[in-house]
């Protein structure tokens, strides 16, 4: 099977390039230096594995939740290469391969995966990897560090706990995990035999924050109410 894979959800921008059993792979700055990048060292890793772009199965891609600049650049960049190579395209939640990565480098099981939101907030889920899969939620969390409920047997993987390490489930076990492209190599197979694999135009973002600022009128609306109350108690 060959496949590229590239995550920029967080400030580390990975790439990984699949050829039969073959791997070649890179990380880096991520976050504002994605765009920059992203596209050279996809170029130069396709270019070491003897690969052309219509050679691929798919490319695979983090499609988040996390840096809402990150996923746009992965996905544009995705769509872009897709598009011209005709291939199909494969979302891969960012959360899920923090778990994978958990596994593969802790030999964790049972994890509730973990990524900065910034704002104070947390991405959160919980996963449990049964019979050589990985059972998935319903639906992703948000939520402040310290308002994180973590179930007994289940470790918190992820790259929050070095933010905020006395606010994030202080009592619970933690280990340190990255939504990494050679992560989504090793979960492709199973997403692509459960036809996860989409046209390029479906390669879009998972958001689980709508919004990442305040209009004006909102910060006005919520001075004038502190006033009013500060007024009140006088």
């Amino acid at each position: 099977m060959n496949l590229l894979a590239i995550d920029t959800s967080t400030d580390t921008l990975f790439v990984a390039v699949q050829r039969g059993d073959a791997v070649w792979q890179h990380s880096g700055p991520g976050a504002q230096q994605s765009s920059a990048q992203l596209l050279p060292a996809i170029r130069r890793l396709m270019q070491e594995a003897g690969l052309s772009f219509p050679q691929l199965n798919a490319i695979a891609f983090g499609r988040g939740p996390g840096s809402f600049t990150g996923l746009r650049t992965a996905c544009a960049i995705t769509q872009g290469l897709a598009f011209a190579a005709k291939v199909p395209v494969l979302p891969v939640d960012s959360l899920l391969s923090v778990a994978e990565e958990a596994r593969h480098l802790h030999g964790c099981t049972e994890v509730e995966a973990v990524l900065d939101a910034r704002m104070h907030e947390v991405y959160h889920a919980p996963f449990r990897y049964v019979d050589g899969h990985w059972q998935e939620p319903e639906d992703f969390g948000l939520c402040a560090p310290e308002a994180l409920q973590v179930a007994a047997d289940l470790t918190v993987a992820g790259n929050a706990q070095a933010i905020y390490p006395e606010q994030l489930a202080p009592a619970a076990r933690h280990v340190h995990a990255m939504p990494t492209a050679t992560a989504m190599l090793r979960l492709a197979p199973a997403l692509l035999a459960k036809g996860c694999a989409v046209p390029a135009e479906q390669a879009l973002p998972r958001y689980i924050r709508d919004k990442v600022a305040k209009t004006t009128a909102e910060r006005e609306a919520e001075k004038a109410a502190a006033e009013n109350s500060a007024n009140a108690s006088q």
